[in-house]
């Protein structure tokens, strides 16, 4: 017996034991899972595949989409758009894949997305926000929502909420970080706060201190900072031990990591950003996943996790509808309307996006919290 099919074998054997049906009706569905397992954004990407675990799980417990099993494949891209790219190749080219969920950063599904537009396959982001990338490809869909309504949101954060009006921003320099930068001041500029200082730094830049010198000799009332978990802790940690503690400190979703709290300690307390789903929401959908989630894997899914598990789910429904020809698939997913997703009702947009409802969240006491003020 091959590697796959003893994967398939071990995994159909697994949710036989969890109550699903003993034998299928017909032969498993694969769909592919690129996503940063190791490397800068390792966190961002193993949320992915554990959610979507738990969906897949939970899908072939009762049967699988019209009685046959899902199969995930999963490949690491590391969060380089070389490797997100390679991986596209490697999908396409396989017949027995029929849609793609993936990349995690807007640029590394940028790079993807021309394969996956030539080989006529879905590729849908949980994550990219990027304004441009779902309507450059008939066959991309985005579900996280994009920078054109987190900016602004993030903008009205910054200065009505907390009432800053002298801003500077220093933001990652990809597709993506240049997106979020732009949107954010734009939306405060016209709100009435004045930008007085931009800066920005790659990926694998670590060393923060000249930068951020620079940015408090303007003396701004607020940083905001479109960046990750990792590079949003560790300019918090040299902003604060360099002492420039009288400052508010915003930045969009991306930040929102138990990592980001893990790894920036006491720099993180007082931080700002946005999501579009929070592990206390009462409603029961919610609680449930939370519970299996954090039953499964000691740990507390954020809204990575929640956009990963609506993605799969959102995915089994249009196979389930239309069946696993990759166009049709297509077809049936661009009319996706009011789908009940752990992130909100999710209805594409004739651009393939999605708009999103935000709430306002801060670290407080060192935990997440939402902000009411």
């Amino acid at each position: 017996m091959n590697t796959r099919w003893s994967g398939i074998l071990l995994i159909a054997l697994a949710v036989v034991f969890a109550g699903a049906p003993a034998s299928w009706s017909g032969e498993p569905i694969h769909i592919a899972l690129s996503a940063p397992m190791t490397g800068n954004y390792a966190e961002y990407g193993q949320n992915f595949q554990r959610a979507i675990g738990i969906a897949v799980d939970w899908i072939n417990a009762v049967g699988g989409i019209n009685g046959r099993p899902i199969v995930i494949e999963a490949g690491d891209s590391k969060g380089d758009p070389k490797e997100a790219a390679a991986l596209a190749q490697k999908f396409t080219s396989d017949n027995q894949i029929v849609a793609e969920i993936g990349d995690f950063t807007s640029t590394a599904c940028m790079a993807a997305q021309p394969i996956y537009d030539q080989a006529g396959m879905v590729q849908l982001s949980p994550t990219s926000s990027h304004p441009d990338f779902a309507p450059k490809s008939i066959w991309s869909f985005g579900i996280v929502g994009t920078q054109a309504g987190e900016g602004p949101f993030m903008a009205k954060y910054a200065v009505e909420k907390l009432g800053k009006k002298r801003i500077v921003i220093l933001y990652i320099n990809n597709d993506w970080g240049i997106a979020t930068k732009n949107y954010f001041e734009k939306a405060a500029k016209e709100m009435g706060a004045e930008i007085v200082g931009v800066e920005s730094f790659f990926e694998r830049d670590r060393d923060f201190a000249a930068v951020l010198t620079k940015l408090r000799g303007l003396k701004p009332d607020a940083l905001f900072i479109p960046a990750m978990y990792n590079e949003g802790a560790l300019i918090s940690k040299q902003r604060e031990k360099m002492g420039w503690n009288d400052v508010a400190v915003l930045g969009p979703g991306s930040l929102f990591s138990p990592k980001l709290l893990e790894i920036g300690g006491g720099a993180v307390e007082g931080l700002h950003t946005s999501t579009i789903f929070f592990d206390k929401d009462p409603r029961p959908d919610v609680q449930k996943f939370v519970k299996a989630f954090e039953t499964k894997y000691s740990i507390t899914p954020n809204m990575f996790a929640a956009v990963a598990f609506d993605s799969l789910n959102i995915l089994a429904e249009a196979i389930r509808k239309a069946g696993t020809e990759r166009k049709a698939i297509r077809d049936e997913l661009a009319t996706t309307k009011n789908f009940p997703g752990l992130t909100g009702k999710i209805t594409f947009t004739e651009r393939r996006d999605v708009i999103k409802d935000y709430r306002y969240l801060m670290v407080k006491n060192g935990q997440w919290t939402l902000f009411d003020k």
